[in-house]
Order: C-alpha cells, then sequence, then structure tokens
C-alpha cells in the first residue's frame, strides 16, 4: 500500500485523473476497477472517481508496485490492459503467434507501446506466468521477427532454455518456414530456386541483390513454387532457406515479379490500381523438423502448425 496526501497544488482535482497523472503505467480501464472495488481509497473511506480531491486528503492505493514506477522502454506493457493476440498454439515453453499486418514486432521510432512483444508480455504478467520482480534478467522474447507490414507466424519463448533452443534450431535450418505471397507477373521458371546475395543499406533500410559476392553481402536461398494464376498475379509459396532481410521481397522484385503491394520494392502503379498499401507476403506454416537433440521442446518435433487463413489469398486466390 501507498499513500499520497494531496497538497495545494493538487487540491481542486478529479481523484481519477490525479491518479491517472501519478500512475502513467496504469491502464485507465484498471484505475476505474480498482476505484470500483475499493483498492483507491481517499481518507480510509470509499473513494469516488470524480470526486474533487482537498489539499491534506491522504489517498490509499492498494496497488502493485511496479505500477508505481516511471515509464521504460522495458515496463510499458503494464498499460496494455487486455492484451490483443492471435494465438495459434501455447503451452508451457512457448508460443506461436498469428502477427497481423501493420503491428510492429518490437519498439522502433514510430511505436513503443503497441507492439507484439508489449502483448505478448502483458499477457503473460496478467495470467502471473511471469513478472519482471521475479527475473533477474529474462523477459519473454521472440525468436523470430517478421516486417511491420507482414503478417504470420512469430515464435516467442516463455523462458531462457527455450529461447536458446529455438534460436539455435532457427540458426540450423531445423524450423522450416513457408510463406505465401502475391507477386506482380508470373514467375519463370514457375518453381525454382533463387540464389543470390543482399547488401543491406541501414539508413535506406533497404536491401539490394547481387548475383556475385560483395563486400558485407550476405547469401540469400529461396525456393518458391507458384501455385496458381490469373491474369498478372501469382499466388506463390516460398520456403526460406536462409532468413535474411527483406529477402522475399527484393528476390522476387529482382525476378520481375515483385510482391503486389510493395511501396519499396514493387510497382507504385501496380499498387495503386489494386488498392494494397502492405505487401501480399504471409508466414503461414510452420514446422519444427529437429535433426538434433532439443532437449525440453523435443515433444515439438514434426509438428506442424498453420495460421487459419491469409486475407490476401480469400480476396484474390479464393479456394474452390
Amino acid at each position: 500500500m501507498r499513500e499520497f496526501t494531496i497538497g495545494k497544488n493538487d487540491a481542486g482535482q478529479r481523484l481519477d485523473r490525479f491518479v491517472a497523472k501519478s500512475l502513467p503505467l496504469l491502464p485507465q480501464p484498471l484505475l476505474q476497477k480498482y476505484i470500483r472495488i475499493k483498492r483507491i481509497k481517499c481518507n480510509g473511506a470509499r473513494a469516488q472517481r470524480d470526486q474533487r480531491l482537498r489539499e491534506g486528503d491522504v489517498l490509499q492505493l492498494y496497488i502493485n508496485d511496479e505500477f508505481f514506477e516511471k515509464p521504460r522502454e522495458d515496463n510499458l506493457f503494464l498499460t496494455l490492459f487486455k492484451p490483443a493476440l492471435d494465438i495459434v498454439y501455447e503451452d508451457e515453453n512457448i508460443m506461436l503467434l498469428n502477427k497481423r499486418p501493420g503491428l510492429v514486432v518490437h519498439a522502433d521510432e514510430t511505436e513503443k507501446v503497441n507492439t507484439l512483444i508489449n502483448h505478448i508480455q502483458a499477457y503473460l504478467y496478467q495470467k502471473r506466468e511471469w513478472n519482471p520482480k521475479w527475473e533477474n534478467a529474462f523477459t519473454p522474447a521472440l525468436c523470430n521477427r517478421i516486417d511491420r507490414n507482414t503478417g504470420g507466424l512469430v515464435i516467442a519463448a516463455k523462458n531462457a532454455e527455450s529461447l536458446r533452443i529455438i534460436n539455435e534450431k532457427i540458426r540450423d535450418r531445423e524450423i522450416e518456414k513457408r510463406y505465401l505471397c502475391i507477386t506482380v507477373g508470373k514467375p519463370n521458371p514457375p518453381q525454382g530456386k533463387i540464389e543470390c546475395f543482399l547488401l543491406k543499406d541501414e539508413k535506406k533500410k533497404q536491401v539490394s541483390v547481387y548475383h556475385r559476392p560483395v563486400s558485407g553481402g550476405k547469401t540469400a536461398v529461396t525456393l518458391y513454387q507458384t501455385l496458381e494464376s490469373r491474369g498478372e498475379l501469382s499466388l506463390v509459396e516460398v520456403e526460406l532457406q536462409t532468413g535474411r532481410t527483406h529477402q522475399i521481397r527484393a528476390s522476387f522484385a529482382d525476378l520481375g515479379c515483385p510482391l503486389l503491394g510493395d511501396g519499396k520494392y514493387g510497382r507504385g502503379d501496380v499498387n495503386r490500381r489494386y488498392g494494397e498499401t502492405r505487401q501480399a507476403l504471409y508466414s503461414y506454416q510452420l514446422t519444427f523438423d529437429f535433426s538434433t537433440d532439443a532437449g525440453i521442446l523435443a515433444y515439438l518435433q514434426g509438428k506442424m502448425f498453420q495460421v487459419e487463413s491469409v486475407p490476401f489469398r480469400e480476396k484474390y486466390f479464393p479456394q474452390k
């Protein structure tokens, strides 16, 4: 329990607004709930959210200590009262989430609070499966990431051992990831392997494609097969052999078949004609294909997970 004594400069404010300013990490719905169930009192008595505070009033707040902290990047998850997650699979070690296009996975210069990792941490905190006060260093973490405007499966680790194993399996290519995308044009040949080198420009946040080794360039290997073509659009399934920044988007653009809706590597005229502002790319399927010991995650061997639907597939290539 913490107490606040109201001074001259705070007098006259509504109780709920004073508490909201004093505890910026406390979500507004939770604040109202705490007033309603008497976890926030004024002078030892039931408080009303709209009552005006007077100099000398004493507020008693029966609220978890973490809500009294100053906002930092590592505690902003507390402000998410209702975490919004599309959970494809969950057990005591990992979660598989279907990330919606438009949501960033980690905080960046455009978004600090509404991120996938904050929603995950808020969810586990509210389930009482994780609390930063219980840990020295570990926080639930993402094992892979996808672009803001790409949707699909992301793996989150609930403990340090799972994080270590999944990162190792991704590095050793023991987790198979498949994507669906729509290309403008028909890939030629309709099925094949794209091998190239990608060089990232950190300032532009864009990669260039090379067909010979270049200083700083990384090898990129992409397997693909065309599932269907309708007019100028093709539905393509992609399997990544390597996981480079913008690998699929840049590789298909170099092939002459950029992704529909891709504002960075695609065709603006075509994107505008279809009204698409996000690349038609979805990480839709994931298979655990362990060839070496997986420790506490051995039970996942051979399991395949897939999202229920891919919006752009239903829009342009509805299944019969």
